[in-house]
């Protein structure tokens, strides 16, 4: 059973082709290594930021990795990296995983990290009012809920030593991010190899026990359930052959975010999987840096 969800979560990790790890850094990068945020979990509450030399503060992309909420770490592949030469700041942070906490616990990280880079604004060169972030798989779930639940107080640190600080974002990034949890096992059907309603899937596993008897917790998981007409702007990517995360998931969100008035966008890659070389091509890379540059530059 562990090998299985072991293998569940390489595959919940799945990132797009083209993250590459350790890429050369543009010269005059100011690199951050391994900022505390937080004192939950002295490892996992723990970012990497590069900021680009520039006179001005400059925009930034946040990068949440996947894992099935159970693996991978900041050190992985950031596809963000290669924007630092257009004029981001990159960070990628870690948060607790399932093993080390249930839900709210991941997405509490996230805020954290959130509210603490926006708190040193002026010390890294960041532009506080610019913030976007950007995930796949689990990534994709807790950038979402960074979107559309910003300022939700059950999500929120309560002993923060930055409550005064603002934990919204300025637009997402969404790679094939779970949306209603609850939902997963119907949308994949009875021929699927992953149980999703399981006790041991890594839905269950994020809120501590089978996910059809934690309804209440899940659908304080759902980014689904806080979306709002001030959500933050969407940019969601997901293929119609991911055997783990169902298509519907995005298009649960999409339909979500239209109804209350949010610019959203779907881009449906025909035969994709969970990741792979298709999320790599130069459309996509084009839509994802046009999307950035219409809100977090213009």
């Amino acid at each position: 059973m562990i090998r299985t969800l072991a293998l569940v979560a390489v595959a919940f990790s799945a990132a797009p082709a083209f993250a590459q790890k350790g890429p050369k850094l543009p010269e005059g990068t100011a690199e951050h290594r391994n900022l505390s945020y937080g004192t939950a979990h002295k490892e996992r509450n723990a970012l990497d930021l590069f900021v680009p030399k520039s006179e001005k503060p400059v925009p930034l992309i946040v990068w949440v990795h996947g894992g099935a909420w159970a693996a991978g770490s900041k050190d992985g592949g950031n596809p963000a990296m290669k924007l630092l030469e257009q004029g981001y700041a990159v960070a990628a942070i870690n948060y607790r995983l399932s093993q080390h906490a249930v839900y709210p616990a991941q997405i509490q990280d996230c805020k954290e990290a959130i509210r603490f880079l926006r708190a040193n604004s002026k010390k890294y060169n960041l532009n506080p009012d610019k913030f976007g972030a950007w995930g796949s798989s689990a990534g994709g779930h807790l950038v979402a809920l960074l979107g559309t639940s910003a300022g939700a107080k059950d999500l929120l640190l309560a002993d923060s030593p930055h409550k005064d600080v603002s934990d919204a974002v300025q637009c997402v990034i969404d790679f094939f991010g779970p949306t209603d949890l609850l939902k997963m096992g119907e949308q994949a059907g009875p021929k699927s190899k992953f149980d999703h309603d399981g006790p041991n899937s890594p839905e269950s596993k994020l809120v501590g026990g089978p996910i059809q008897q934690k309804k209440e917790l899940a659908q304080k998981a759902n980014p689904i359930t806080y979306v709002s007409k001030a959500s933050a702007p969407f940019l969601i990517v997901h293929g119609d052959a991911d055997p783990l995360v169902p298509l519907g998931q995005s298009e649960l969100l999409n339909d979500a975010l239209k109804k209350a008035g949010v610019p959203v966008e779907l881009v449906t890659l025909k035969g994709a999987g969970h990741g792979g070389p298709q999320f790599n091509a130069k459309d996509v890379q084009a839509k994802c840096e046009t999307f950035l540059e219409k809100h977090l530059k213009k």
